[in-house]
C-alpha cells in the first residue's frame, strides 16, 4: 500500500524534486510551445498537476507534467479549432472528470492488459510525430497541421529556411546528444541546451523566434463552456485525453514501482490525475500526466514521497516569478532541439531490435499501431491494436485447442468391453480451452458421430469453457440425441462442470448423462 509519511525523507525529497524541476522547465516550456496554447500553458500545467497528482494520486514518487504523446493529441485539437481555446480548455477540463470516474469505478488495473506490441508501435509512432512536428521550427518555418504534411512544408519551404535558427537548433541538438554522462548527471542536457541556446541567440545578436512574454502574475480563472453546440466535438477529444493520459500515468506509474520496489494504487492514481487536469484547465494550463523520465530521474536524485512532487511544482513557481522575462527570450529553434531528442528517446529501441525474430502477429500489431499513430488517430491506433492484438490472440489458442475422435478398447486395466459396445461407441476428446474461437471445432465434427450409438463427450482435460463453447455443446448434443443416441459428458473439473450446466446443459442431460472421467463415462453405457 502506499505511505504517505510524506516528512520521512526530506532531505531525499529536497533534491529529487528540484531536479526534477530543472529537468521539468525545458519539457513545460517546449511542449506548451509545441501544442500551440504557449509556454505558460505548459508551465501552469506542469505546475498544478505535477502539485494535486503528487497530492491525491497513488504514485508517492510520481512526477506529473505535460509529456509528448498528451501534447500531440492537444496540438492536433489546437490546429482545428485555435479561434476557440474555451474549448480546448473544456474538453481539458471533462477530461479530468473523466479520470476521476475511472478511478472511481477501479479500471486503473486494465492497463496490464494492454499487448506490449500495442505500446511500442504506440510510442514509436508517438516519438516519430514529435520529430516530424519540430522539423519546421528547427528551421526557422512557421507552419501548423499534421506531422506529414509538416514534412512536406518543410521540404517545399526548403530555400525559405533561417540560417540562424538552424544554427540555434544544432547546437541544442549537439548538446542533448552529446553531453558527456559525468557532466549530464549534474546538469540535465535539456537545461544546458536552453541556457547555451539562449545566450548564443541573444549575444550574437539572431532574430529568431521566441517563446514569447510569460505571465508572472496569477492565472486568471477559466470557467468551462459547455453547449449543445460543442459537446459533440468536446466529448471525443476529453476521452482520448483521459484514457492517454491514463495509460501514460499507470505505465508511468509501474516504472516508478520497478525502481522502488513498493507498489502504487492504480485507482488512486487515476483520481489524483483527473483532480490535477480538471483544476489545470480551469487555470488554462496544458493537460499533462505521469512523466517517466522526469520520475526516474526523481528516484534517483533521492525522492521517494509525495513531498518531491510538491517540491518539483514549487520550484517552478519559483521560475515563473523570479525568471519570465529571461524565459522569454528562448528561442523556439533550441526548443525544437530539445524536443527531438525527446521524441528520439520515446521511440521503443528494445522492439526495434527484434524486428527479424519477432513473432509475425507481434510485428503486425506494432507496424499496424505505429502506421495509424503517424496517419490517423492516436486513440484510434490503440483501439486497433487491443482489438487486433485479442483477436490474433484468440485464434492462436483456438488452433491449440485439440478435438480427437478415438474408440474404445480393452485393457489389462478394465473391465471386458464386447466388440458391439466398441463398434458402436465414440469418444470425443476436447483438449485445451473451448470458447468463442474454438466453439466451431465442435459443430465441424457432429457428422463424424451422429451415427453411432453411444458417444462419450470427455471434456476431461478442459481448462476453460465459455458461453459460446457451451451453446455449441448443447447443439451437438441436442443433434446427437435427436438421433436417438445415448450422450454422456465426462467432466474433470466439477466447476466447469456445475457452470456449463447452469448454462443450458441441464435441460438436456440428467444425472446419469455425466461423469467425472471418461473410464466412468465407458462403465456408465457398460452397464445401462
Amino acid at each position: 500500500m502506499v505511505k504517505d509519511n510524506i516528512f520521512s525523507n526530506f532531505k531525499g525529497d529536497l533534491t529529487g524534486g528540484i531536479t526534477a524541476g530543472i529537468i521539468a522547465l525545458p519539457l513545460a516550456i517546449a511542449f506548451g510551445v509545441s501544442s500551440g496554447l504557449g509556454a505558460v500553458a505548459g508551465i501552469y500545467g506542469a505546475i498544478i498537476v505535477g502539485m494535486l497528482a503528487a497530492i491525491f494520486g497513488g504514485t508517492p514518487t510520481q512526477i506529473s507534467g505535460p509529456t509528448g504523446p498528451l501534447t500531440v493529441v492537444v496540438a492536433s485539437v489546437v490546429a482545428l479549432h485555435s479561434s476557440n481555446p474555451e474549448l480546448i480548455f473544456t474538453a481539458i477540463f471533462l477530461s479530468g472528470i473523466f479520470q476521476i470516474i475511472l478511478g472511481l469505478v477501479k479500471v486503473g488495473k486494465l492497463v496490464n492488459f494492454i499487448p506490449y506490441p500495442v505500446i511500442s508501435g504506440f510510442m514509436s509512432g508517438i516519438g516519430a510525430i514529435i520529430i516530424l512536428l519540430q522539423i519546421n521550427p528547427l528551421l526557422g518555418l512557421t507552419f501548423s497541421g499534421t506531422p506529414v504534411e509538416g514534412l512536406i512544408n518543410a521540404l517545399k519551404s526548403f530555400q525559405s529556411i533561417d540560417i540562424q535558427s538552424v544554427i540555434l537548433g544544432v547546437i541544442a541538438l549537439v548538446i542533448v546528444f552529446f553531453t558527456p554522462k559525468k557532466l549530464a548527471k549534474v546538469i540535465p542536457p535539456a537545461l544546458i541546451a536552453l541556457i547555451v541556446g539562449t545566450i548564443a541567440s541573444i549575444l550574437l545578436n539572431f532574430d529568431v523566434n521566441t517563446i514569447g512574454e510569460i505571465p508572472r502574475s496569477l492565472p486568471s480563472l477559466m470557467l468551462p463552456n459547455f453547449s449543445l453546440g460543442n459537446i459533440e466535438t468536446i466529448i471525443p477529444i476529453s476521452l482520448t485525453i483521459a484514457v492517454l493520459g491514463s495509460i501514460d500515468s499507470l505505465l508511468t506509474s509501474l516504472v516508478a514501482d520497478s525502481m522502488t520496489k513498493t507498489k502504487h494504487d492504480s485507482n488512486r492514481e487515476l483520481i489524483g490525475q483527473g483532480i490535477g487536469n480538471l483544476v489545470s484547465a480551469l487555470f488554462g494550463g496544458l493537460v499533462s500526466c505521469g512523466a517517466t523520465m522526469r520520475t526516474a530521474v526523481n528516484i534517483k536524485s533521492g525522492g521517494k514521497t509525495r513531498l518531491s512532487g510538491v517540491i518539483h511544482s514549487i520550484f517552478l513557481i519559483m521560475i515563473v516569478v523570479f525568471f519570465a522575462p529571461v524565459a522569454a527570450k528562448i528561442p523556439l529553434a533550441v526548443l525544437a532541439g530539445i524536443l527531438i531528442k525527446v521524441g528520439v528517446s520515446i521511440v521503443d529501441y528494445k522492439f526495434m531490435k527484434l524486428l527479424k525474430v519477432a513473432p509475425r502477429n507481434d510485428l503486425l500489431v506494432m507496424l499496424l499501431v505505429f502506421l495509424i499513430t503517424i496517419f490517423d488517430d492516436l486513440m484510434l491506433a490503440v483501439g486497433v491494436g487491443v482489438v487486433l492484438s485479442s483477436i490474433l490472440f484468440a485464434a492462436n489458442v483456438a488452433r491449440q485447442t485439440d478435438i480427437k475422435l478415438v474408440g474404445i478398447t480393452n485393457s489389462d486395466d478394465e473391465n471386458f468391453i464386447d466388440k458391439d459396445l466398441q463398434n458402436n461407441t465414440m469418444i470425443m476428446h476436447i483438449d485445451g480451452t473451448l470458447f468463442f474461437g474454438s466453439a466451431s471445432q465442435i459443430a465441424s465434427r457432429i457428422n463424424d458421430v451422429v451415427d453411432y450409438k453411444n458417444v462419450i463427450i470427455d471434456c476431461s482435460s478442459l481448462k476453460s469453457i465459455d458461453i459460446s463453447a457451451v451453446f455449441a455443446l448443447e447443439d451437438l448434443v441436442l443433434t446427437l440425441k435427436n438421433k436417438n443416441v445415448r450422450v454422456i459428458i465426462a467432466f474433470n473439473n466439477r466447476e466447469i462442470a456445475a457452470s456449463t450446466l447452469k448454462l443450458g446443459l441441464r435441460k438436456l442431460i440428467n444425472q446419469n448423462d455425466i461423469a467425472f472421467s471418461s473410464k466412468e463415462a465407458v462403465e456408465s453405457i457398460q452397464n445401462s
